[in-house]
């Protein structure tokens, strides 16, 4: 039988202290009691001392007494319910239905997942189709790859989320399943209505869990939120065969509760006020993307972030830009110009790319497409800073063709329109279109078999 036990020694924000407490473990689920039983709330242990437990109280701590607050100990870290019944579904951030449904019945699992081992990951192949050109043309996304997207105030990355999820599949040719777990942390009342009112009207969310941790909800939910999505993938990925697409957004509010919460435990402080183990927990949450040997799923991850004043260097960013497989950056400038969605294709990476295109996968012209695409619209920078120095009427004949090949590409191959849904050819073809603004002698990045063998057919 549990011990109950009755009163706290302290309360902080959201974190209280118990004192006097036995066979406590790091990690473990409380349940607090107020009110004489009618209020029930849970919390975590965070850390241990002797006999005394610091806990995070997950609906926070308001209305809690020092005197008259019953606590017991549940013998179990944070567990989440799991069973097929549970896409469609929306949930808070530690998954409790936002729906009107009832619970989920089924396992239960732990949501700190269990470590994978490196020597059982398979090497991710294939890709998954975004339908956005500027992604799967130039930033393929891969099966099993996290895939992080760099943002700013006020830059639409909650739209891009929304038709991410819209759009994702793995193609028109497979039968395999394919689904979407979306959890957006800290996120405004307006906003959560845009996603879920975005999924309904798409069917999406036929094929989509959605955890929502709301602006105003308890900032120590937001530290679980990633962990209960991580562990509904892994369980559709690894026990059901599906296609796992995890969006998360945004994790840069996750890091500042994180931040809050070290702050309120007295923790010494690293760069602009973070834990120093920020890296390592981005770590467990993005290191949870992959494909096992002898499992038919994956788990794919596409984390969303905001840079503060839209630095890279940044530390969330920065530590991000160290565990992932590279980058898509949107640009404040673009997006400025209307061109949406605003992704600057030069500081954007993705370094699994060249495993998971090319023939049997895409096309066998993808990469050398990428490849011209990339090289030419680094030259468009060149011609333009050239014009703003001596003006466009004196450049080269080549030059002016950059510039007209320069917008555009900003305005029909970046630039798409929100809820655009191209396949992979149509990306390519237009790739082709594009190139074709240029002399045949500067797509030095293509190989000639390929030149020849596309070239005239995108002819006009």
């Amino acid at each position: 039988m549990a011990i109950e036990y009755l009163g706290l020694s302290e309360i902080n924000g959201p974190l209280v202290a118990l004192e006097g407490i036995k066979d406590a473990a790091y990690d473990e689920i409380v349940e607090f009691k107020m009110n004489d039983g009618e209020e029930k709330r849970l919390g975590r242990i965070i850390e241990i001392n002797e006999d005394k437990a610091v806990i995070q109280v997950f609906e926070g701590s308001e209305g809690m007494s020092l005197t008259n607050t019953h606590t017991k100990l549940t013998g179990h870290p944070m567990e989440v319910a799991l069973s097929p019944d549970i896409l469609g579904r929306t949930f808070n951030g530690i998954g409790k239905p936002l729906d009107g449904l009832p619970p989920i019945n089924g396992e239960k699992r732990d949501v700190n997942g269990m470590p994978l081992n490196p020597v059982s990951r398979e090497y991710p192949r294939n890709y998954i189709r975004t339908g956005i050109s500027a992604i799967d043309g130039l930033t393929t996304l891969i099966r099993g790859q996290k895939l992080p997207i760099f943002s700013g105030n006020g830059l639409p990355h909650d739209q891009l989320a929304a038709q991410l999820v819209n759009q994702s599949s793995l193609g028109d040719d497979t039968n395999e399943k394919f689904a979407v777990v979306f959890a957006a942390m800290g996120v405004k009342n307006d906003v959560a209505d845009f996603f879920k009112r975005s999924f309904e009207e798409s069917g999406a969310l036929e094929h989509t869990v959605m955890f929502l941790n709301m602006a105003n909800d308890p900032v120590v939910e937001r530290l679980i939120t990633p962990k209960v999505a991580l562990t509904v993938a892994e369980y559709l990925a690894y026990e059901k065969d599906m296609h796992i697409l995890v969006i998360l957004t945004d994790m840069t509010t996750f890091a500042e509760a994180m931040r809050e919460v070290s702050s309120s435990k007295g923790e010494i402080p690293s760069r602009k006020g973070y834990p120093g183990y920020l890296y390592s927990e981005l770590a467990t949450i993005y290191e949870r993307a992959g494909i096992i040997k002898g499992a038919k799923g994956s788990v794919t991850q596409i984390p969303i972030l905001t840079m503060p004043n839209d630095d890279i260097t940044h530390p969330i960013p920065d530590l991000t830009g160290y565990i992932t497989e590279g980058q898509i950056t949107l640009d404040r400038s673009l997006y400025g110009q209307g061109i949406y969605p605003p992704i600057n294709v030069l500081p954007s990476l993705s370094r699994l790319m060249k495993d998971g295109i090319g023939e049997g996968f895409t096309r066998e012209d993808h990469q050398d497409v990428a490849n011209q695409l990339f090289s030419a619209y680094a030259k468009v920078g060149d011609a333009r800073a050239l014009a703003s120095v001596i003006g466009e009427d004196e450049l080269s004949p080549t030059d002016k063709k950059y510039l007209e090949f320069g917008k555009a590409f900003e305005a029909e191959f970046v630039g798409q329109g929100v809820g655009v849904n191209r396949n992979i050819i149509e990306t390519l073809n237009l790739g082709w279109k594009l190139l074709h603004i240029l002399p045949k002698e500067e797509l030095d990045r293509i190989d000639t078999k390929i030149l020849d063998k596309y070239y005239d057919a995108f002819t006009d």
